[in-house]
């Protein structure tokens, strides 16, 4: 977490987030409040009501930035692989994975259904569906390939997007058997689940 000094330097909101998001992780929805996030920063009281009007608010901002930087990651990967449809749909159910092995509590905040009113965030709405559109984008540039059946892009990205993050939280919830994991690496599990989907075998 960062320390007061940063706080000079326009950090104090994502010092904020960070408190919001240990708390979340460790201790529940229940016992989030500005108040508790503000002490946890080490600051004042009042200093979170500059940049959030309430802790809704603060969770949406949790899950913007989450977004932001899974958009980024996602973005990134389609740059490197935009010519080779198998290895960047691989690589991007990757990047999802990764980015919430890396970033578990901020992903389960994200996807934790906490945020009462959603649509009331107009960033937070606007990210979403730009990160969706990117699985989209990846999904049809398969299926012009036929590494990914005809049909639906959007049907096929949603169908896709639900094996992968069944997976991923399987795993971070310590569900899949040891079993598996003593024989396969994460991501060969996650090869084998992606080519029920695919036309040609994922390597």
């Amino acid at each position: 977490m960062e320390n007061k000094s940063s706080y000079h330097h326009g950090d104090l909101k994502n010092a904020l987030i960070v408190a919001g998001v240990e708390i979340l992780a460790r201790e529940g929805v229940g016992a989030l409040s500005l108040r508790k996030v503000a002490k946890k920063a080490g600051v004042s009281h009042s200093a979170p009501y500059a940049h959030f009007k309430d802790k809704q608010a603060l969770i949406a901002a949790i899950s913007i930035e989450g977004f932001k930087e899974l958009l980024a990651a996602l973005q990134e990967v389609f740059e490197k692989n935009e010519t080779a449809p198998g290895r960047l749909l691989l690589e991007t159910a990757w990047v999802y994975m990764e980015f919430a092995l890396k970033e578990s509590d901020t992903f389960k905040v994200m996807f934790s259904g906490i945020l009462e009113k959603g649509n009331e965030y107009p960033d937070l709405v606007d990210v979403v569906q730009r990160t969706f559109h990117m699985v989209v984008k990846v999904v049809a540039i398969c299926q012009a390939n036929a590494v990914l059946p005809e049909g639906d892009a959007e049907l096929t990205s949603t169908a896709l997007w639900a094996q992968i993050h069944g997976l991923i939280s399987l795993y971070l919830e310590g569900q899949i058997s040891h079993t598996i994991l003593d024989r396969y690496e994460l991501k060969q599990i996650l090869t084998h689940a992606l080519n029920r989907f695919t036309l040609l075998p994922l390597q």
